[in-house]
């Protein structure tokens, strides 16, 4: 049984890692146009806004996890809110795909190099996999 759950976490802790196809598709999708390929501001839309899109690089390693999440959800400047079209399933994936673009093409503090992982760590069901959220079973008369 331990076996069993030490796998799954495993696995789980390695699916959650990193960045996939998922989150680049939905960047793609939502992002891309004003925020480029590479989360420096210089998409295709750029240069018509008001105001320039921020690059990832220098303004993301400024600000912690829920205040990136909270700009996503409800928008900023000329950022539109994506809460109401993106679960906060997408929104966390979000956050995560500007953090691996926020890393590109700079030096990386020490304590950025392990965010992944305890992201990847938070963002596993332990419960589900420990079993915790199965209700007991019910002794039989």
């Amino acid at each position: 049984m331990i076996y069993f759950v030490v796998v799954c976490a495993l696995v789980a802790f390695c699916l959650g890692c990193g960045r996939n196809e998922r989150m680049d598709a939905l960047y793609a999708q939502r992002c891309f146009n004003c925020h480029g390929g590479e989360g420096r501001g210089d998409g295709p839309l750029a240069s018509a806004l008001p105001a320039r899109p921020p690059d990832f690089r220098d303004t993301v390693q400024k600000h912690n996890n829920s205040q990136i999440r909270r700009v996503i959800a409800e928008g900023a400047g000329t950022m539109p809110a994506f809460a109401p079209v993106l679960s906060p399933a997408e929104i966390n994936d979000m956050l995560q795909m500007v953090r691996f673009l926020s890393r590109e093409g700079r030096e990386l503090a020490w304590w950025e190099k392990f965010d992944t992982l305890v992201v990847a760590h938070c963002s596993i069901p332990w419960e589900t996999v420990l079993g915790y959220d199965q209700v007991p079973e019910q002794a039989k008369p």
